[in-house]
């Protein structure tokens, strides 16, 4: 599958970029859903990386670090039930990561979880880069879950209200290294929910292979005159659609048929 988007120059002032980057900063720390940013204004997707990059600004601010990145939408499933026709992609800091078995025990507003094949890279990636390229710069894949949170009320969005709030991204939860880097559109995965099997998947769901979004992703990195870093994670988007995350809920997935990985939420949260 291939990506098509490239830049266009953003339409709204900075005045306005730091405006939504404020309130959408505003609602989350409150635990407060808002309205999506379309539903009032013309939203274009440049519009909302600058609102993203206004919304990480803050969080380095607050003595938070980029750590790596999240591909969205990299599988049909996951567009499918969202309404969406494109990825995005979104930065991952350090407060985000969670060590597998964890119990969450933070105010959520609306989270929900889905299984994904995670790459740590070992070398730089900037450019055009191939499939082999993101293999090659790979120094291991891993389990992982992603905890998404909106916080547009009811996961009601548009690809760039989704954008602008850093592609939802809450928590990923890092678990145990998988084998064969070569064949990641090989490897299976059962997705549980308090003991249930909910979806079955394979690497091959996050379009065809989890390193073309890599690849797109290191390109849209590029024209914003980043790119992939020694020691960055990149999680390459849900495998199966995702499933609400509720008060004393367990979810897991089982890679490979013995690779395990777990997150809990706790029955009362933490107070703010």
């Amino acid at each position: 599958m291939s990506y098509d988007s490239e830049m266009s120059r953003t339409a709204m002032t900075p005045d306005e970029v730091e405006l939504w980057a404020t309130r959408l900063a505003a609602a989350r720390s409150e635990g407060v859903c808002c309205e999506p940013i379309s539903s009032g204004v013309e939203l274009g997707i440049e519009d909302a990386y600058a609102i993203q990059q206004a919304l990480t600004a803050k969080r380095l601010e607050h003595g938070q670090k980029v750590v790596g990145w999240k591909l969205g939408y990299t599988s049909l499933a996951m567009r499918s039930q969202m309404g969406v026709s494109e990825p995005n992609f979104g930065p991952l800091t350090n407060t985000m990561i969670v060590e597998s078995g964890a119990m969450l025990s933070a105010r959520l507003m609306q989270p929900r979880v889905e299984p994904e094949i995670g790459l740590c890279f070992r070398r730089s990636l900037r450019g055009e880069v191939s499939i082999a390229e993101v293999i090659a710069a790979s120094s291991e894949a891993f389990a992982c879950l992603e905890v998404v949170d909106s916080v547009f009320r009811d996961y009601r969005f548009t690809l760039e209200d989704n954008t602008a709030d850093g592609s939802s991204a809450a928590f990923v939860i890092v678990g145990p290294g998988l084998a064969g880097l070569q064949k990641l559109e090989e490897i299976s995965v059962s997705f549980r929910r308090n003991g249930l099997e909910v979806a079955t998947a394979t690497g091959s769901a996050a379009s065809g292979h989890p390193a073309i979004g890599v690849a797109w992703l290191v390109h849209q990195l590029s024209l914003r005159g980043e790119g992939i870093r020694p020691g960055d994670i990149v999680i390459t988007g849900g495998l199966t659609a995702a499933v609400p995350f509720g008060l004393g809920d367990c979810v897991e997935a089982v890679f490979d048929g013995s690779t395990h990985i777990s997150i809990g939420r706790a029955r009362r949260p933490s107070p703010r």
